[in-house]
């Protein structure tokens, strides 16, 4: 008896250590619970360019230009995301503007390999003057706005007119396709009312397309490299009369905006938070019709005459260009846990 009664214990305790072991080999391959999610985000990010080109046309007078900006966003979920934002920019305007300031918003859906985006940008340009007549013309009048910085009727030598107020919104459609890690397509369309409050309605078309280097190339050093380019068409319609051309049967109540084709490419380098961007741009704008449409105040005589640059002052501000652009871009989720 005393035999059998050690014997069952001996079972009993092994039993019961199995059953522990077990319980214990359990609790370790179950997982910690998920992080709880959280929808807010915001991504901000800074840089330093040789120039500021936008759509092909220089923003800063061919010279350098800081910019900023600030974007809070709310992923409702891993596959939609609502967003507001600013941003600012240093630039060189016919009218003396010398910030751009941004103000924009809208919303993000994914399905799948395709990346939406929907939304509405507005282009503020604090701190304008009027250049043109003093009321002597209905074409470029100033009325009280007029800046009598340069002569008795505000105009720059070359003759070109340039609005107080230059801000204007867009509405915009973005589509990208991520096809693999490497490659990415991407159409982009752009509409404004009154674009550059120029009085004339603008249309603005591109698409890019951007090679992302395998993350080997630069082997362990944790650089990356992408080609990326683009190609756009501006479509423009006409000028308020502000822009007209005083005397002209066809032009005198506005003139046709040149529409343009416009296209970049370059390479970056990235590394961690910064990328360096290496880029030319380039359009095919005549100079005159560079001016007409720019309003350009360093533009020169250079004998080039178009049906709306009668003057035969022409511009640089649409030619080509190469850009260097140095930035850095965080996301509080991402970088700042």
């Amino acid at each position: 008896m005393k035999k059998v009664a050690l014997l069952a214990t001996a079972l009993a305790m092994v039993t019961t250590g199995s059953a522990f072991a077990a319980d214990l080999r359990v609790k370790a391959l179950k997982a910690p619970p998920p992080p709880a999610f959280d929808p807010w985000d915001v991504a901000f990010g800074a840089g330093i360019m040789s120039d500021y080109i936008f759509r092909g046309i220089t923003q800063s007078n061919h010279k350098p230009s800081v910019t900023a900006y600030f974007e809070p966003r709310y992923n409702v979920n891993k596959d939609l995301q609502l967003y507001i934002g600013t941003s600012a920019s240093s630039i060189s305007f016919p009218n003396r503007a010398a910030a751009e300031v941004d103000i924009y918003g809208g919303i993000r859906p994914t399905f799948g390999m395709f990346a939406f985006d929907f939304g509405v940008w507005g282009y503020l340009y604090p701190g304008g003057s009027c250049f043109g007549s003093q009321g002597t013309l209905a074409q470029g009048n100033c009325g009280g706005d007029i800046d009598y910085s340069q002569g008795a009727i505000g105009l720059p030598i070359n003759g070109n007119f340039a609005k107080k107020d230059a801000s204007f919104f867009e509405a915009y459609a973005k589509l990208n396709i991520n096809i693999n890690d490497q490659w990415t397509v991407g159409f982009n369309e752009y509409y404004s009312p009154n674009f550059l409050n120029l009085g004339a309605w603008g249309n603005y078309a591109s698409i890019t397309a951007k090679w992302i280097a395998p993350s080997t190339t630069f082997g362990a050093s944790g650089v990356g490299m992408y080609v990326s380019g683009e190609f756009g068409r501006q479509w423009l319609g006409t000028s308020d009369i502000f822009y007209g051309i005083a005397g002209d049967p066809v032009y005198a109540n506005g003139i046709k905006e040149p529409s343009y084709n416009t296209w970049n490419v370059g390479v970056g380098f990235t590394y961690k938070v910064f990328t360096l961007d290496l880029r030319y741009y380039d359009t095919d704008l005549k100079k005159g019709d560079c001016n007409a449409f720019t309003s350009d105040f360093t533009a020169k005589f250079d004998g080039s005459f178009t049906a709306i640059n009668p003057g035969g002052f022409g511009s640089n501000w649409c030619s080509a260009a190469g850009v260097a652009k140095l930035s850095f871009d965080l996301t509080a989720m991402s970088n700042l846990k």
